[in-house]
């Protein structure tokens, strides 16, 4: 969001509200003093005066009221934005320490191949993990601007959730099997990489707020009207009904940041929803019933079935 256009709004009340009062109570002073001079003749006048006064009040208390409201919001958007910065410097530092740490014994003392190539591992790990941040906060700010790049194609939903799956296994080193694919064959007209980083994101989110043996199922459907609907969850703690629209504003993320135990930047679902959208479809949150976990539903247009 421009930082100039969010403030135009508040100045511009604030103005008006301070024109309005002045106004106001010069109209009182003016009521008084005619009130004061005048006879019975003029209360006529006395009463216009009171009407237009008490419009005059009541948009100053409307003026009010809808400060109070933009008060409240970014109040809550600098709560978030705090929250941000504390997650991301968090997800910065600890990679950094961690690869800092290794080469420092790599360089001070001999190590055997077999701890060298553990070593390298986990240091190769913590780079993918820094990767993925940057793509985040890249892919953030590039939502504020119209998409150009890649073209628009029919994208095979099986290949490409199936490349998802086995990117996010690799990423948090559980089975390949942790993910089940439920896929009737079609394909969404749409660009690639906007489709990958919806779902990517998706089946990050549930593999990581998973239960300790994470058990994760994305079944996509095809409805008769020709719109396709994907459905992924897990098996963790879920999401309670009165945070299922929150979660997918910027920065948010339930409970206080330093208090978290898993890595995240509060923008995944945000990115998520402003691409879902710019693809003409909608995400929302389901409730799954008897069943633990979060499901999230993705319902796209213009999919097509493949023969």
């Amino acid at each position: 969001m421009n930082p100039r256009r969010s403030l135009r709004l508040p100045i511009t009340l604030a103005i008006v509200m301070i024109a309005l009062l002045v106004v106001l109570t010069i109209g009182w002073v003016l009521m008084a003093v005619i009130g004061a001079l005048a006879n019975t003749s003029l209360a006529s006048l006395n009463w216009t005066l009171l009407s237009v006064g008490s419009v005059f009040i009541a948009m100053l208390l409307v003026g009010v009221v809808m400060y109070l409201g933009l008060s409240v919001k970014a109040i809550n958007l600098n709560r978030r934005q705090s929250n941000f910065i504390d997650s991301v410097t968090h997800e910065l530092k600890s990679p950094i320490a961690s690869m800092k740490l290794y080469l420092q014994t790599l360089n001070r003392r001999h190590v055997g191949q077999e701890e060298q190539a553990g070593f390298f591992r986990i240091m190769l790990e913590d780079v993918d993990r820094l990767d993925q941040l940057i793509n985040h906060l890249l892919e953030a700010g590039r939502l504020d601007t119209a998409r150009v790049d890649g073209e628009v194609e029919d994208v095979a939903m099986a290949e490409l959730l199936e490349q998802c799956a086995d990117t996010v296994c690799r990423l948090y080193r559980v089975p390949r099997q942790t993910v089940r694919l439920d896929v009737q064959p079609c394909s969404v007209r749409a660009r690639r990489t906007d489709l990958a980083v919806i779902f990517r994101n998706l089946i990050d989110n549930a593999v990581k707020y998973a239960a300790p043996q994470p058990q994760v199922e994305v079944v996509v459907r095809v409805r008769a009207d020709g719109r396709l609907v994907a459905r992924v969850c897990d098996n963790g703690k879920g999401i309670p009904h009165k945070f299922h629209r929150k979660v997918f504003g910027r920065f948010v993320r339930l409970g206080q940041e330093l208090e978290r135990e898993k890595p995240g930047t509060g923008l995944g679902l945000y990115i998520v929803r402003t691409l879902v959208r710019r693809l003409g479809g909608r995400i929302c949150v389901r409730d799954r019933g008897n069943s633990p976990g979060a499901a999230f539903e993705v319902e796209l247009p213009r999919s097509l079935t493949i023969p």
